[in-house]
């Protein structure tokens, strides 16, 4: 490419535009600067110096001062609502509609924050009427993600699973797992009804709508043992383990149960030896550990909790073994031996916990879904010693 004389001249030309465009730029942001009031500079030197509650003080006067700065509404309303204080967030969300001149867009941004304050105080009905009419609009994904939350908090199972169902288009992320704990919701009303076969037409659809669905076989086993079918019972938990090895821990009891009902412990036990060694868990162990002192004695039993102990030394499984002992424990060493399981038993009690993963929520039960952070799925099913 050859080089022309008249670059030489345009050089200079682009300095000085460039720096005419810099000043402009400069003084647009001084001029910016100066309109701001000083409540809003000190309401970010509050934030420096970390001190929330002066400068949600000063900003709020920011907001009387110049009513236009819509998006630090928005900003205090929400924060608000994040510390708790709904009154404060409500109030700040329904000025905001109240006000004319408002865009379109920002109004329908208003009434999802203020329907997002009513859920959060336990207004659900508000809440629900708030976020029906945003249906229509174009903050429908939003709507029907919190109205299926409203729809779980109502425990309105049918309406959830419609409710989850229209998510699923919207979003396109697969909603098939919790849809099956709300057939599964439907089918424990209808068995308290004394209605087994809803129950069992609403765990089909359950498992029709997610096959890994461990709730609804474990459900189903549960329907055919309360009719007497106990080999059908035992066929419908069985299936849990192809579904998820963990989960054997919440079915190995049921198990034995209707093979001692059929008078078939002995088979059961075996059953319980081999899952054993596929899935080795304190919970499957305490299962074996008492179907085989039923069925062998307290001599395998010992045998049984001391090769465990050696394995996976545990305070559960120390009293297990102390409690084997103390049966064929001598007059003198029995009430020592009865004191020590005592205190090992006590304190391994205390400290067995099912967790909740994702929030770290710990309860005696288990739970399908956390009481404290709402998740389905997100408890293990396996009890864990930790701190009470």
């Amino acid at each position: 490419m050859e080089f022309e004389i008249w670059w030489l001249l345009a050089f200079p030309l682009f300095f000085v535009l460039g720096w005419l465009a810099a000043r402009v730029d400069i003084k647009q942001v001084v001029t910016e600067s100066r309109a701001l009031p000083n409540s809003y500079f000190r309401g970010l030197n509050f934030l420096l110096n970390e001190q929330p509650d002066k400068a949600i003080e000063a900003f709020l006067e920011v907001v009387k001062l110049e009513p236009e700065t819509i998006d630090l509404h928005f900003a205090l309303g929400a924060l608000f609502r994040r510390r708790g204080e709904l009154d404060r967030a409500i109030r700040m969300h329904e000025n905001l509609l109240e006000r004319e001149g408002l865009a379109e867009e920002q109004r329908l941004r208003a009434q999802g924050e203020l329907g997002q304050d009513y859920l959060k105080a336990g207004l659900l009905d508000r809440a629900e009427q708030v976020f029906g009419k945003l249906l229509e609009t174009p903050q429908h994904g939003l709507a029907r993600t919190y109205l299926l939350e409203i729809y779980v908090q109502e425990k309105d199972w049918q309406k959830a699973i419609d409710a989850a169902r229209e998510l699923e288009k919207d979003t396109s992320k697969p909603l098939n797992a919790d849809i099956a704990h709300f057939y599964c919701e439907l089918a424990l009303l209808d068995a308290a009804r004394g209605q087994p076969e809803a129950a069992a037409a609403h765990l089909q659809q359950a498992l029709a709508t997610n096959r890994q669905s461990v709730r609804a076989n474990l459900m189903a086993g549960d329907l055919d043992a309360a009719a007497g079918q106990h080999k059908a019972a035992i066929a419908d938990w069985r299936l849990v383990e192809t579904q998820s090895t963990v989960h054997m821990a919440l079915v190995v009891e049921r198990v034995l149960g209707s093979y001692r009902q059929l008078g078939r412990l002995q088979e059961g036990v075996q059953w319980l030896r081999a899952l054993y060694a596929r899935q080795p868990s304190q919970d499957v162990f305490s299962a074996l550990y008492l179907a085989v002192s039923e069925t062998e004695g307290a001599a395998a039993a010992t045998q049984l909790a001391r090769e465990e102990l050696r394995r996976n030394p545990s305070l559960r499984t120390l009293d297990r073994l102390l409690e084997a002992q103390l049966v064929n424990a001598e007059p003198g060493e029995r009430e020592l031996l009865q004191v020590e399981k005592s205190l090992v038993a006590a304190h391994s009690q205390r400290m067995m916990r099912y967790q909740c993963d994702s929030c770290g929520f710990k309860a005696k039960q288990f739970f399908w879904r956390c009481p404290a952070c709402g998740r389905w799925d997100s408890f293990d099913p396996e009890r864990h010693e930790g701190e009470s």
